[in-house]
């Protein structure tokens, strides 16, 4: 299934049609059974590698996000991003493959240009109905993000749709083809049942969540299939002595003896083939602790720290396969330990700055630093800065690179 290529220009139209409208008067307009909202941002990014040539990218990014209300009980929602890189990096065969790959059970990606440097792609990443009863009963069917982390930097307990933190342009995350059924029991308490499909049955994932309040404290107990994985879980969140605490634990257990030859894969980018194996088939622990606390000041500092443990970590051959492969949440690291620290403060009344650093035991490090600012009301220019670095042997030593982003971004 596939979008028709005039996908992007109908959306276009259709936001020019909302913004055209008259701004309702608050508290006075009719209810509306929809919503329409989104945005478009350019981003300029410059790849400055201490061994090879630099790269200059472009790329501009429009968002739409739709619901229409049906009744009190059903609802529909939509969300599609259409994209168009332009630059260096875009100039490397299969990288457009790598943009308009789509991993759900329905190819809802289509690249409407692929030439001369220029990619342009069209995806759905929500598209999912939701239904409701008047006794706590919810179904949801569709795509969808399935919101089971406590932790906000890595979630163990993510096994649907687990991200890399050094992904800062997709705020949305990426969405799970699955039916979910969800029962409310109480006070901050209920239990939900996940479902998604795969092309290949044996990679099916499925898992129920308990989720509860005590003495302030909310906990939930996980317990399912994640691909080839049994997995087993818990995660809490809370606070002491007003500091947020937050973790998650995740157990993976390998339900075959072998790999099916059917699971190889090839990474788009790279043009290589990439056994999933290598990237983890034996079992495996991943836990995950944070903590942040906010002072009340003129500044809003805000200071996050976060330490992630893997007892047996993937092996990754270089930064650029690791930074490029699809992350599980069983691999969301390539090290037994790594430490994450945070600071963010606000510069003035409309702008904020965060410097932030990652540490893995094998030597590599990250550093980055990022400043917004607020234009207007709808608009936010943001400046980002990324060091991936270490030492000689370590996985970032060996290709070290400085990334530098300017990003505008216009809301609707």
């Amino acid at each position: 299934m596939r979008l028709p290529r005039y996908g992007l220009v109908i959306l276009l139209c259709l936001c020019g049609v909302q913004q055209s409208m008259a701004s309702p008067i608050p508290g006075l307009a009719p209810q509306k059974d929809w919503d329409l909202n989104g945005y478009v941002k350019y981003m300029g990014s410059a790849t400055y590698p201490d061994s090879q040539d630099n790269l200059l990218d472009h790329l501009l990014n429009q968002r739409v996000n739709f619901e229409y209300r049906i009744d009190k009980r059903l609802r529909f929602n939509l969300g599609m991003r259409n994209r168009l890189f332009y630059g260096d990096t875009s100039q490397f065969p299969a990288y457009g493959k790598l943009v308009g790959f789509d991993n759900g059970y329905f190819d809802l990606s289509t690249n409407w240009l692929d030439s001369h440097g220029w990619v342009g792609n069209s995806q759905f990443d929500r598209a999912y109905l939701t239904f409701s009863t008047d006794e706590d009963w919810q179904f949801k069917l569709g795509r969808f993000r399935v919101n089971w982390a406590m932790s906000a930097l890595w979630n163990p307990n993510d096994i649907f749709n687990a991200y890399s933190i050094y992904d800062f342009d997709y705020e949305e995350r990426s969405g799970t083809d699955a039916i979910m059924v969800s029962r409310k029991l109480g006070f901050a308490s209920s239990v939900e049942l996940v479902f998604n499909a795969n092309q290949d049955s044996d990679l099916n994932r499925y898992a129920t969540r308990f989720l509860f309040n005590h003495d302030g404290w909310d906990m939930q107990l996980i317990a399912g299939k994640a691909g080839t994985d049994r997995v087993f879980g818990a995660g809490f969140a809370g606070d002491i002595q007003g500091a947020g605490i937050r973790g998650e634990w995740s157990y993976f257990d390998p339900i075959y003896d072998n790999w099916p030859e059917r699971e190889q894969v090839t990474n788009p980018l790279l043009s290589t083939p990439s056994m999933l194996p290598e990237l983890g088939f034996y079992s495996t622990h991943v836990a995950t602790l944070e903590s942040d606390y906010s002072f009340a000041s003129v500044r809003n500092w805000i200071l996050r720290g976060s330490v992630l443990y893997i007892s047996s970590p993937m092996l990754a051959d270089s930064a650029q396969l690791y930074l490029n492969l699809p992350l599980s949440a069983r691999t969301l690291s390539f090290t037994q330990w790594t430490y994450y620290g945070e600071a963010s403060f606000d510069w003035s009344a409309l702008s904020r700055v965060s410097l932030s650093a990652s540490y893995y035991q094998d030597g590599s490090y990250f550093v980055g630093a990022s400043v917004s600012y607020s234009l207007a009301n709808d608009w936010q220019l943001q400046f980002i800065a990324q060091r991936f670095d270490g030492d000689i042997d370590s996985l970032f030593g060996q290709s070290a690179s400085t990334l530098a982003f300017a990003q505008v971004k216009w809301s609707f």
